[in-house]
């Protein structure tokens, strides 16, 4: 196995267990790595630190374990069980009425570069580096021990996650089994998910519990959900009371999939609209008319390169929609940008709601759900952040 020597001084962040070597810290690589070998990492006098995925970039190496031993199939079996387990814990697993969860969190289930969502029998799998790729048939064979009936379908859908450069052409498709059932259940409301077409693994798990939030505050108010997608928040705000539901989104295959939920949940509903538009073109001409706005927009910054303008999107949509949301209206708004700290994002929309002179009080700050558990040696995993304002 490859050796990657690091620089003196440089193993510090292992020490306290963070799960990425940088390629500023490494020394020399002892071996002929190719991207996505698994590595053996050593401090520079030559003690062992941990076991990993070699790949190119800055993140060179993505830790699997402080400890030397296999990557094998007995350790993606362990692991993975640990995932589930994990689940069945805070009750995810066996509740009734949700058959939808994340049943891999990269860092957060020590297994970075493999993101598992579960949807009603079917794992849909995205594989972030090269190594994880490479091992997929052994975390194929190790989910189908773990989940057993469970599973009737795994789906990888990594072409959109997977290095480009690595030249691996990924093909989304089915590694075990196959079904036309795309029907999911959160939390009592049905959903239909599409895998096959759609955004990340098909629908947005991480918005569960501030979905269930707004439930509580949707009755009798006038509900606008922008960067609707498939319309989760929507048809929440439906179930809890709202007078009427308007969802935007720019994308017409959103709104259609969003009607088709809408249609499941609550059939012939005259409540709910869906509208394919441009954001800031439709909170232009929404002054005055909600009573609730929901701003959940894709991630504006995904690398820290960009972090100067994706501040400068979220301070504009965050000034808008104080400005247009009814005196004593609510706000729930998001940034899934990992870039983007939860202080960073705070101070953001502080500064938008300044620049509105309108007083805004935070009701609740926001998170992930526990089903994207965040390590305490990767603070980097907490990437979802939210805040519920009280607008004046």
């Amino acid at each position: 196995m490859s050796k990657i020597v690091l620089k003196a001084g440089k193993e510090r962040s292992l020490y306290r267990l963070h799960p990425w070597v940088f390629s500023g810290a490494i020394a020399k690589i002892k071996g002929d790595v190719q991207e996505g070998d698994v590595v053996q990492v050593y401090n520079s006098d030559d003690e062992y630190l941990a076991t990993g995925h070699y790949q190119i970039g800055s993140i060179a190496v993505r830790v699997l374990t402080f400890k030397e031993e296999e990557i094998d199939y007995n350790f993606w079996v362990e692991r993975i069980r640990q995932a589930y387990l994990t689940r069945v814990a805070i009750g995810l697993a066996t509740n009734p009425n949700n058959n939808v969860y994340r049943l891999v969190h990269g860092e957060g289930d020590d297994l970075s570069g493999l993101v598992i969502d579960y949807y009603a029998g079917v794992a849909v799998v995205q594989f972030h580096s090269v190594g994880m790729y490479k091992a997929r048939e052994e975390i194929t064979k190790a989910l189908l021990e773990v989940m057993g009936d469970k599973l009737i379908a795994i789906y990888d859908k990594s072409e959109g996650t997977l290095p480009f450069k690595a030249g691996l052409n990924p093909k989304n498709d089915y590694l075990y089994g196959h079904t036309d059932n795309f029907t999911a259940i959160e939390n009592g409301l049905k959903f239909n998910v599409d895998w096959l077409e759609g955004q990340k693994t098909g629908f947005f798990v991480d918005q569960r519990e501030n979905r269930r939030l707004l439930e509580q505050y949707a009755h009798d108010k006038n509900v606008l959900n922008m960067f609707c997608y498939t319309g989760g928040f929507s048809f929440y705000a439906m179930r809890g009371g709202a007078k009427l539901v308007h969802s935007v989104d720019a994308s017409a295959r959103a709104i259609e999939l969003t009607n088709q939920n809408v249609e499941l949940n609550f059939p012939g509903d005259t409540r709910h609209e869906a509208f394919v538009e441009d954001a800031f073109k439709f909170l232009d001409k929404s002054h005055n008319k909600y009573d609730l706005i929901i701003l959940d927009p894709p991630a504006f910054a995904k690398h820290q390169n960009v972090l100067d303008n994706a501040i400068q999107g979220y301070k504009k949509l965050n000034r808008k929609g104080i400005e247009v949301v009814k005196p004593g209206g609510l706000i729930f708004t998001f940034s899934c940008s990992q870039v983007m700290t939860k202080d960073l994002f705070r101070q953001t929309v502080f500064t938008a709601a300044a620049n509105t002179g309108r007083k805004v009080k935070i009701l609740h700050q926001l998170t992930q759900p526990a089903d994207h558990p965040i390590s305490i040696y990767h603070p980097e995993g907490e990437y979802l952040k939210g805040l519920v304002l009280y607008v004046e």
